[in-house]
C-alpha cells in the first residue's frame, strides 16, 4: 500500500513524501525509526478529476527518461555518489509523481536496496530492459556507463518513434476531418439544398438523387451510426486482446502495402538496438532474448524470439535459431552470424540497428511524399462527386428558365 505521510524532524523541520507499508502503523513504526515524528499518514488517492477521467494523469515521458538517465549519467561520472545524485536530480524534476517515485528509490537504497531492485517496484516508468540494464553492470561498477548507453538507446528510440508517428500522422489528421465534414454535410447542409430541390418539383440527376438518399440514411440514423463505430471500437479491443485477435490483427498490420513495411523496419531496429545493448551490458543471452521479446509490440515477432531463446539455451546459434524465421531479413541473420563468429555481436547488432534506422527514415520519407498524391486524389473525386450532384441541379434550373 502506498501511504502519504507527513513528518517533522528533530530539528523541527516539517518533510512529507510517500512511503510503502502494510498499513498506517507500519509506516509510523518506521518513521520513528527514522527519528522522525509522523504527523499525518493517510493513503494516497487519485485526484478526483482523475477518477472522472482516467486518461487525466501526470504521465512521465520519454523525454523525461532520457534526461533523467543522461543527468544521471553525468553526476556519476562526475564523481558524485548515486544517493546524491538522486537526491539533486529530485529537486530538478517539476513533476511531482515522478518526484515521489525518486524519493521512493531514495529510501529503499538508503536500507540497503540496489538501484536495480528499487526500481523494479515502478515497471510503468522503468522497463524490464531498463532495470536488465542497470542489474547487469551494478557489479561490474560501471554504473555511469550503462546510464550513458540507456540515455544514448533511449534517445534513439524516441528518436525512430516520433519519425513514425509525424509519416502516420498526417493523413490520420485528414481522414479525421473528412469523416467530420462528410458528417455536417450530410446532416446539416444537404438537407437544407434537398429541401429547395424538392420545392422547386425539377427532375434531379442521378448523382444528387444518390446524394439526397445518403443525407437522409445519415439523419434519420446518425446515432445508430456512432453508436455502431463505438460498438466496433469496443468489439475490436476486446478482440485485440486475445490470442486469437492478436495473431490475426498483428499478421495484417505486417501485411499492409508500405505501413507493413515500415512496421517491421521499426520492430528490427528495436529488436538490434535493444540485443545490442544487453548484450554489451554483460546480459546472458538467453535472458536478453527474453527482455527483448517483450519490447516489439507485435505478438508474431514476439513468439519468434521467445522461441529463438529456447533454441539457444539447447546450443543452437542466434543466426541458425532466427534463419527459421521469415520476419528476420537474410541481412540481419547474416550480420548476427558474423558477430557469432568474431565474437563482436553486441556491435553487429548496433550496426544493424542504424541500417533499420535509416531504412526507417527513407521509407517515411516514401510515404509522405506518396501519400500526399494520394489523399489529393481521394479529396478530388469526393469534391468532384459533391460538385456535380449539388451543381448540375442549379445549372438545369438555370437553363430552363433560359
Amino acid at each position: 500500500m502506498k501511504l502519504y505521510y507527513k513528518a517533522v524532524t528533530g530539528k523541527g523541520e516539517s518533510i512529507d513524501g510517500l512511503i510503502e507499508a502494510r498499513n498506517p502503523s507500519e509506516a509510523a513504526d518506521y518513521l520513528r525509526s527514522k527519528e522522525l515524528l509522523p504527523i499525518k499518514i493517510v493513503r494516497k488517492e487519485k485526484s478526483k478529476l482523475s477518477s472522472f477521467i482516467p486518461f487525466f494523469h501526470e504521465k512521465i515521458s520519454s523525454k523525461d527518461m532520457v534526461n533523467f538517465t543522461r543527468q544521471l549519467s553525468t553526476m556519476l561520472t562526475s564523481g558524485l555518489t548515486l544517493l546524491r545524485s538522486l537526491e539533486i536530480l529530485k529537486n530538478q524534476i517539476g513533476k511531482r509523481f515522478f518526484v515521489d517515485i525518486i524519493d521512493s528509490i531514495i529510501k529503499d537504497i538508503q536500507e540497503g536496496a540496489s538501484f536495480s531492485k528499487a526500481i523494479t517496484k515502478y515497471p510503468e516508468v522503468f522497463s524490464p530492459v531498463y532495470v536488465a540494464l542497470i542489474e547487469a553492470s551494478e557489479g561490474s561498477g560501471l554504473l555511469d556507463k550503462a546510464f550513458l548507453r540507456l540515455a544514448d538507446t533511449l534517445e534513439k528510440q524516441q528518436k525512430l518513434r516520433s519519425t513514425v508517428k509525424a509519416a502516420l500522422t498526417y493523413p490520420l489528421i485528414v481522414i479525421v476531418m473528412m469523416i467530420i465534414v462528410v458528417f455536417v454535410m450530410m446532416i446539416f447542409v444537404i438537407p437544407q439544398i434537398s429541401t429547395l430541390y424538392e420545392s422547386l418539383n425539377v427532375a434531379l440527376p442521378l448523382p444528387t438523387l444518390i446524394l439526397m438518399q445518403i443525407s437522409n440514411f445519415f439523419v434519420a440514423f446518425w446515432f445508430i451510426i456512432l453508436a455502431a463505430l463505438v460498438l466496433v471500437g469496443v468489439a475490436y479491443n476486446r478482440w485485440y486482446k486475445t490470442a486469437e485477435g492478436k495473431l490475426t490483427i498483428d499478421s495484417l498490420f505486417l501485411k499492409i502495402p508500405v505501413f507493413g513495411a515500415l512496421i517491421k523496419k521499426t520492430i528490427l531496429a528495436e529488436f538490434s538496438r535493444t540485443l545490442g545493448a544487453l548484450l554489451a551490458s554483460g546480459t546472458l543471452v538467453v535472458e536478453a532474448l527474453d527482455k527483448v521479446s517483450n519490447i516489439t509490440g507485435n505478438i508474431h515477432y514476439k513468439n519468434a524470439i521467445d522461441d529463438v531463446a529456447k533454441r539457444v539455451e539447447k546450443g543452437v546459434s542466434i543466426g541458425d535459431s532466427m534463419s527459421l524465421y521469415y520476419l528476420f531479413p537474410p541481412n540481419l541473420i547474416e550480420l548476427v552470424k558474423i558477430g557469432e563468429q568474431t565474437g563482436k555481436l553486441d556491435e553487429t547488432l548496433a550496426k544493424a540497428s542504424e541500417y533499420f534506422e535509416n531504412e526507417v527514415d527513407q521509407t517515411v520519407k516514401t510515404l509522405s511524399t506518396a501519400m500526399e498524391p494520394i489523399i489529393l486524389i481521394f479529396l478530388g473525386i469526393g469534391v468532384a462527386f459533391l460538385v456535380i450532384a449539388i451543381i448540375t441541379p442549379i445549372y438545369q434550373i438555370t437553363s430552363s428558365i433560359n
